[in-house]
């Protein structure tokens, strides 16, 4: 699947696309709102990964943003919060889940796999 990872933290992200291409997705990122939005613009990715809370905005901003394009893809928000009225957040901007960090590579793969389940009628 296409991947695209947004997430300021410079760790998390070379971590998560270093994962993520090691099993064999393509892997994309962007460290804020706008250069996710204008990559994005012009090649959609089949899931997007976002943190929450970026310099320029937040995650649910951006993914009503990218509502807006018509090509939503398989959200999933990650935050280091993960009360409930930030995963219903998350849910009602348009994400399919909301993971709370640290997460480990095997609840990242069971959405993936959701993720790849729902992709391949299209």
């Amino acid at each position: 699947m296409s991947i695209f990872i947004v997430e300021n933290h410079e760790d998390t992200l070379q971590y998560l696309g270093h994962y993520l291409s090691m099993v064999g997705h393509t892997v994309r990122s962007a460290r804020d709102m706008a250069s996710a939005l204008d990559d994005l613009k012009t090649a959609p990715a089949d899931v997007l990964i976002s943190d929450i809370g970026l310099p320029d905005g937040d995650g649910w901003e951006l993914m009503r943003r990218i509502k807006e394009t018509g090509r939503v893809p398989f959200g999933i928000a990650m935050s280091g919060y993960g009360m409930r009225s930030d995963k219903e957040k998350s849910l009602s901007a348009g994400y399919r889940h909301h993971l709370v960090k640290p997460f480990g590579p095997d609840e990242l793969e069971v959405l993936l796999k959701e993720a790849a389940a729902e992709i391949a009628p299209r």
